[in-house]
């Protein structure tokens, strides 16, 4: 009996037990991991074309490619470029990072890897290591995990990219909801830091951090900042959603 029989026959069998749902909505589906067709149409997955920068999308297709927003060109990021799966608008991209960061749903993460793995192959392709984005000690306390980096660890099964923990947050900064990207930038200075014992890790490699959600981007920035203070080569960014301005 082969591997991948003996795979796919486990998988069956499971199936007979638990059938499979769907990942966002719990509705039947025909295979395990997967959305039903009616999240499948409701999800806003993220296409080209995006500004390469920031990956956000353009409301329009300008017949160009590695176009920038004047967002990036205005005020660049300490990033090199960030990719997203989908929009975090009502619907299952935001059903499925509520039930993997407030409900322990830890199942939702391999689905969610599996597609940043596609929508950051080339981000992925290129990196040393994967980073998740950390939680201070007394929110991890709290939640008990942290979500970024039970998606790196997802996405490193996914890919064989090795995850490395890079970062530290050393400040408890108040929630970012309401704040202005000026004060959300304020809230985040120092809020990062590479630990010494991860130093030498970190030094000349090629990072990919990894988290859930962006939103303005100014956690990102400040993340990227520290590991490039610690002698990063460079930075980029993957998460599963992002919010964009109007989407």
């Amino acid at each position: 009996m082969t591997g991948d029989f003996a795979r796919r026959l486990g998988g069956a069998a499971l199936d007979l037990v638990y059938p499979p749902v769907c990942c966002a909505c719990r509705r039947a589906t025909a295979a395990q991991d997967a959305l039903c067709a009616q999240c499948w149409s409701a999800m806003r997955f993220i296409e080209r074309p995006y500004c390469e920068r920031l990956g956000a999308p353009f409301p329009a297709d300008l017949g160009q490619s590695g176009l920038l927003s004047p967002e990036a060109v205005a005020d660049p990021p300490a990033f090199g470029r960030a990719r997203a799966v989908a929009l975090f608008a009502d619907g299952p991209a935001r059903l499925l990072v509520h039930r993997l960061k407030y409900y322990d749903r830890m199942e939702v993460a391999r689905p969610m890897a599996r597609w940043m793995a596609r929508a950051g192959a080339e981000l992925i392709a290129e990196a040393d290591a994967l980073t998740p984005m950390p939680m201070h000690r007394l929110r991890l306390a709290q939640r008990g995990y942290n979500q970024a980096a039970t998606l790196a660890s997802a996405l490193s099964r996914e890919t064989g990219a090795p995850v490395l923990h890079a970062l530290e947050r050393v400040r408890n900064t108040t929630p970012q909801v309401g704040l202005s990207r000026a004060q959300r930038a304020r809230n985040l200075q120092g809020a990062f830091r590479t630990p010494e014992a991860a130093r030498l890790g970190v030094l000349d490699r090629r990072l990919l951090l990894v988290d859930d959600v962006m939103t303005s981007g100014a956690s990102a920035n400040a993340a990227a900042r520290a590991l490039l203070r610690a002698g990063a080569k460079s930075v980029d960014v993957l998460c599963f959603a992002r919010v964009v301005s109007g989407g």
